[in-house]
Parts: structure tokens; C-alpha cells; sequence
């Protein structure tokens, strides 16, 4: 498509259509204010000439009309100046905020066999414009059959921010490139391969970059050997609420061919990768290691040599606790190519859906992260003089197991046992459970009200601060 093609859907017999609109077509649009703006802001995306009858004109038509990008019949749409106007127009919107007036527009345009819209009523419509993303040549329309126009575009809204800033750069890419590749490879079967390999691949993250020279290398290496290198990602998944993804990690997981995840990821963050990938899980819990870490370190090896793209999904941050320098140690030694995805930590996701911050100028000025996992015997090994200080905050990861210990030593090594301390449960995902409470009391409530892993354990005055926004 061009920036010249509107979609629309066929009112009568419901399916998309292309309407193709250029400066030798007129489109009419009936209305002055802002559901008429939408529409020529809409049409405007094309080449056609826009034409809009009111007595007045909205501030945004005004500036379109000042600016010569639009003409403008100052006058009421009576029957006489629409007879007089609709003739030789291509397509019209009707979208005045006088329901009569639309559907004498819609009348008399479909007595000339003109398309006609008339804008939140599909009864005298002949077509409907559904919600649209543009990027350049790409275009997705999003359609409730005219039963929903606000769901439409909030649906659009979320897809607005789904397809990356560069799409259109892709796209452009691939077009440059089409006939290079149809020369190489006469096979469309073969092409389509290529293809997929490149759109999976770094290929289409150099081209989503504006990297042409790397794009292209990519693509001629893709069409000398139709397999391509294999790759691992290392991907973060935040805290367990899956509206937290980020776009990148939320892009990779439907490229991969195979993911390794462990126990910390829920279902709700699975189900949004690729379905045909192949998933092994290496998760650990405590005295249950799925899989030991050397072995996972050799398995993405050993698929990624194989030509697969392996994502790495951990929860939180992969540089976190989540032994993601390990694993890249292992992957650079053997010559592997890997990418990392941030993602939102626990500490940072756990603490902001429970309204517990981090800092705060009154109380702490600096936060340390640590892990709470205790020997066989039970006991904790940690630099308890550099963790039990004030003016600072304590985060604890996995530390649910040993959190009598752990209170017992925050006490005995200088904080006062009234010192404020939370624990989060299943932070950001919908069961979250919160405890606030202090070191002496927050071990029995723990047991008292069955709190269980995943859990972060946040020690400091900030729990003093903890807000919760009131019910809507």
C-alpha cells in the first residue's frame, strides 16, 4: 500500500476494501468540528483533494484551511448545496453532529452510487473506516463492524504500541529488496524462507535501526545459506505482570524457535511466546534444580550452534540474581552470539505496585539489593555491617525461607527491633499480598497468614511511606 490507499469495510456485504485516492479525486466531508478533523486528518494521509462544507470550521480545520491543504465551503449542508457538491466526489463523510443532516447526506450520496460514511451511525453508511495504525507503507485496521468505535480505538492504542518506531523502514527494506532476492532465488518457497530468517533474526533489528549496510549483509548471508546463524537471547520479564514486557522482549519472544524459563515465570508471560517454540523448563526452587546451571549454559550452546534462536526467559532482570553474567561468560567462550533485554526488576516492580518506594530524601538515600538464601543448616552468611544501617534501603530476594534468622540478625547487628520491614507476595500479579509490619512481628505474620515464594522481603523507614491509592 501507498500513503494514496484508505481502507474501509464494505457495509453491505463486510470485508475491507482499498480505496485508492489521489489529487485527481475529491472527497467531501460535511461537518466543521472535531469528528470531522479525524476525518480529514485521516484523508489527509492520502493524496486526495479534501473538500469540507460547514458555516464554521473547528480550530484544527482552520489551520488546515490557512495552510491550503483542504477547501472549505462556508455554508449549511442543505439539500441544494449537497445535490451541487456531491457530483464528481470520489467518497464522503458525513459528520456534523445533526443526525438528520448525515443521513440526508447519505441519501443523496448513495442515490449517485458514492460511497458514503456517515461517522458513529453504520445504519445509512455504505462503508465504515476502521481505526487505523500507519507506519509509512504499513498499515493495520482495526474493525468491531461499526458495533464499538471506542473499543476500536483503544484496541489501536494498544497496537500503536506494539509495532516498533522503524517498521516503516523495514518495510521500505524489504521492497528495495524484493527483486534482488527474486533474481537469487526464483523459488518463492525459498524467498519465504529467507525472509522469515531475516524478519526473526538481527537482520530486521539493523533494518527497525536504520542499519541498511548491516541489513543488507545480513540479508545476502541469509540467501547463501538458507539456515542463518543461531543466536540467544537473554530476556528479562519484569516482576510477573505481563503488561510490564517490554516491546523488545515482547518481539523476541515471538521470533524464538526454542525457550528456556524457570519456575518464576507465570502462565499469563508464557502464553505470549510463539506458539510453535519449542519450550524446555530449567527453573530452581529450593533443593529442586530442573536443571544444573553448567548444563543449562551447555543446552543454549549447544542449540544456538544448531542454528536455533533460543531465548533465555528469566523473571525480573536477567543481571539480577538471575546468573545472566554466567551465562553469557559461557556464551562468549564458546563463540556464540547472544543479545540481553533488560527487564523490570523485582525490587523495582514489587516495590512500586505495593507503594513502597525505594529512596526517599527523609529516610534513605541509597538501596542495596541482596539475596536471602541460607545454608544447609539454616544459618545466613551475609556483611551484616554493611546491611543493618539506617538511611538506607535493604532489598532481599528469596529470602522468605530464612526471614527469622534474617530479622533475628538485622536486630542483633544495631537495628532496633521496631524497625519497619514488608514483605510483597507475588508482586504486580493480580494475588499480590502485602505485610507490613516490623523485624520482631514480620516473621510470625508471615507464617500466621501462609505467605509463600515468590516474595521479596523490603527492610527500611520507607515502609513508613507506603501509599496505597484509594478505590475508584
Amino acid at each position: 500500500m501507498t500513503a494514496n490507499d484508505l481502507l474501509a469495510e464494505s457495509r453491505n456485504i463486510w470485508f475491507p476494501v482499498v480505496l485508492r485516492l489521489d489529487n485527481t479525486t475529491k472527497t467531501l466531508v460535511i461537518g466543521g468540528g472535531e469528528v470531522a478533523a479525524n476525518k480529514v486528518s485521516l484523508l489527509l494521509a492520502t493524496d486526495t483533494r479534501v473538500v469540507v462544507i460547514s458555516p464554521t470550521l473547528c480550530g484544527e480545520l482552520e489551520r488546515l484551511l490557512k495552510s491550503g491543504r483542504l477547501e472549505h465551503i462556508a455554508t449549511q449542508a442543505s439539500r441544494e448545496v449537497l445535490e451541487a457538491h456531491l457530483p464528481g466526489a470520489r467518497l464522503v463523510y458525513a459528520a456534523t453532529s445533526d443526525r438528520a443532516v448525515n443521513h440526508l447526506a447519505a441519501e443523496l450520496a448513495q442515490k449517485m452510487n458514492i460511497p458514503v460514511c456517515a461517522v458513529d451511525d453504520p445504519d445509512p453508511s455504505s462503508f465504515i473506516t476502521p481505526a487505523i495504525v500507519r507506519r509509512g507503507p504499513v498499515m493495520v485496521a482495526i474493525s468491531t463492524s461499526g458495533a464499538a468505535p471506542v473499543l476500536a480505538r483503544r484496541i489501536r492504542e494498544r497496537i500503536e504500541t506494539l509495532l516498533p518506531a522503524g517498521i516503516s523502514r523495514l518495510s521500505r527494506f524489504m521492497q528495495n529488496a524484493r527483486g534482488k532476492m527474486a533474481q537469487i532465488h526464483p523459488s518463492p518457497d525459498t524467498r519465504r524462507r529467507v525472509w522469515e530468517n531475516f524478519l526473526d533474526g538481527k537482520g530486521a533489528e539493523q533494518a527497525l535501526a536504520g542499519d541498511e549496510t548491516g541489513a543488507s549483509a545480513t540479508l545476502d548471508r541469509l540467501a547463501s545459506d538458507e539456515k542463518g546463524g543461531g543466536e540467544v537471547w537473554l530476556v528479562g520479564a519484569g516482576p510477573g505482570d505481563a503488561d510490564l514486557l517490554t516491546l523488545k522482549a515482547l518481539r523476541l519472544m515471538q521470533n524464538a524457535d526454542s525457550v528456556l524459563y524457570d519456575h518464576l515465570l507465570p502462565p499469563d508471560i508464557l502464553d505470549r511466546v510463539r506458539r510453535d517454540a519449542e519450550r524446555i523448563f530449567v527453573g530452581k526452587q529450593k533443593s529442586n534444580h530442573a536443571l544444573p546451571q553448567p548444563s543449562i549454559n551447555d543446552e543454549l550452546i549447544r542449540r544456538a550452534k544448531a542454528g536455533e534462536r533460543v531465548l533465555r526467559l528469566k523473571g525480573g532482570d536477567p543481571f539480577i540474581f538471575g546468573r545472566g553474567g554466567e551465562e553469557i561468560e559461557a556464551l562468549m567462550e564458546a563463540g556464540v552470539p547472544f543479545r540481553v533485554v533488560p527487564g523490570i526488576s523485582a525490587a523495582n516492580g514489587c516495590a512500586a505496585s505495593s507503594g513502597i518506594p525505594l529512596t526517599h530524601r527523609d529516610c534513605a538515600q541509597s538501596c542495596l539489593f541482596l539475596t536471602g538464601h541460607a545454608r544447609a543448616d539454616g544459618t545466613l552468611d551475609l556483611p551484616w555491617h554493611t546491611i543493618a544501617l539506617r538511611g538506607q534501603t535493604v532489598v532481599i530476594y528469596m529470602g522468605l525461607g530464612g526471614i527469622a534468622s534474617l530479622c533475628e540478625q538485622l536486630i542483633t547487628h544495631g537495628l532496633p527491633p521496631t524497625w519497619p520491614a514488608a514483605v510483597i507476595e507475588k508482586g504486580t500479579q493480580p494475588g499480590q499480598r502485602v505485610i507490613t509490619a516490623d523485624l520482631t512481628s514480620l516473621p510470625r505474620l508471615t507464617v500466621e497468614q501462609d505467605f509463600r515464594s515468590p516474595a521479596l522481603i523490603i527492610v527500611g523507614e520507607v515502609v513508613k511511606h507506603r501509599v496505597v491509592s484509594p478505590e475508584i
